[in-house]
């Protein structure tokens, strides 16, 4: 298992991770999300976990102050091996010093690692 920054070069395997998850993911996989998730990469921080030569998981991640992850993705193939879990550290390690929390819909994975809820998100818009 290796974990590293991602590169464009890791483009096409994470759509098809994304797309293999299905419909969960669909708004980033299929257009016109998809254009819009392609920018993200290049803004934002992600590290991708590669084994046996394929990219099986992901963490994407914003913010300079406070860090949120915003995506967290492990190829259901490769779930069990702990390869969140050191996606998560990775973020935390990158970004020493700093907070980090996770923007959650799967409460109870994060809760299994250890992880402490701390309050909920509000959507924002102008009126």
């Amino acid at each position: 298992m290796e974990i590293r920054k991602y590169t464009k070069q890791d483009e096409q395997q994470l759509f098809d991770l994304m797309e293999r998850e299905g419909e969960e993911w669909i708004d980033c996989w299929r257009a016109p999300g998809k254009a819009k998730y392609i920018k993200a990469l290049e803004v934002d921080t992600t590290y991708v976990v590669i084994c046996d030569g394929k990219l099986c998981g992901f963490v994407r991640c914003v913010g300079s102050f406070t860090i949120y992850i915003d995506d967290l993705l492990v190829d259901k193939a490769y779930r069990g091996r702990e390869f969140g879990r050191h996606l998560m550290e990775t973020v935390c390690r990158a970004h020493s010093g700093k907070e980090v929390y996770v923007m959650s819909d799967v409460d109870e994975y994060y809760s299994k690692l250890g992880y402490e809820k701390a309050g909920t998100l509000f959507a924002v818009s102008a009126r």
